[in-house]
């Protein structure tokens, strides 16, 4: 025991003495280097100085120095060689870049779409200088017309004026300046004046109700339309169904040589319901439905 016990101790007392060594060698040689150090500092004359530029200083100084050197350059260039004067491209030799070649279609197309409908609208507008809707249309004379009107069951139809031609008979002619306007009656007259069998009345062919176009019922010998039933008779006037009024009808003229003109630029109102001046019922079975008169 005592032996191993002083082997421990001089094992101690090694490491401790190795220790100790190590530590003053580390501290001499902080020292040492801290002395170098030391010394190089007090030999230096940029930290020793007070008047040495710092850093930001040199940096600055650089700088100026830069713009100082660019401008003698700008300077030099410019007193060496005077500025060229400006010519203007030439466009045929530049061309049409793609952005002009689609601005200027846009353009074109919407130039030809606004005469197209600048166009549409004065041809809609603006009565037909050849005749047809909305102009004034001669029809012939009256007793050529009564004939067609005859041969076509009593219902004489031209599409070109949008309208019905019916023969208007003299009898009710008195009844009718009850009713009727002077631009009406010049056609429903005209029998009287033309010493014919009757007069013509011309009725345009859209339903007063909703617009629909009127078709002749050969049977009945009215117009029946097929969308509500509102009928009326030859005439034109109301004899049944939801239409707040009889047919309208356009303005007429004849001549002294007895030739029918029918203004179709001129749309008189139908008569009110309750108007029957010729007094006519259903001749045979209705169109549409049955009569509710």
């Amino acid at each position: 025991m005592l032996i191993a016990a002083i082997v421990v101790i001089a094992v101690l007392g090694a490491v401790a003495v190795f220790s100790a060594l190590k530590s003053r060698d580390a501290d001499g040689a902080v020292g040492i280097l801290s002395r170098e150090t030391k010394s190089r500092d007090r030999e230096s004359t940029v930290l020793g100085d007070e008047d040495a530029l710092t850093g930001k200083q040199v940096e600055r100084a650089q700088v100026l120095e830069r713009k100082a050197a660019s401008k003698e350059l700008v300077l030099a260039a410019r007193e060496s060689a005077p500025p060229a004067p400006y010519v203007p491209p030439d466009p045929e030799v530049i061309g049409v870049s793609r952005r002009q070649f689609f601005n200027r279609t846009i353009i074109l197309m919407m130039q030809i779409g606004l005469g197209g409908f600048g166009l549409a609208s004065i041809a809609f507008l603006w009565p037909q200088l050849g005749g047809g809707f909305g102009s004034a249309i001669r029809v012939g004379l009256v007793s050529d017309v009564l004939s067609e009107i005859r041969g076509a069951n009593g219902f004489l139809y031209r599409a070109e004026g949008r309208m019905w031609i019916t023969e208007y008979p003299n009898g009710a002619v008195e009844k009718a300046r009850a009713a009727y306007s002077a631009n009406e009656l010049t056609g429903m007259e005209s029998g009287l004046a033309l010493g014919l069998d009757g007069g013509v009345i011309a009725l345009y062919q859209k339903c007063p109700h909703l617009g629909c176009r009127v078709p002749e019922c050969v049977t009945s010998q009215w117009f029946e339309c097929p969308c509500h039933g509102s009928q009326y008779n030859r005439v034109g006037e109301k004899r049944g169904g939801p239409a707040p009024r009889g047919m309208d009808r356009f303005a007429m003229s004849v001549s002294a040589d007895g030739v029918l003109t029918v203004d179709t630029g001129t749309i008189i109102q139908g008569p009110p319901i309750g108007t029957n001046t010729t007094g006519q019922e259903a001749e045979g079975p209705n169109c549409i439905g049955q009569s509710s008169h």
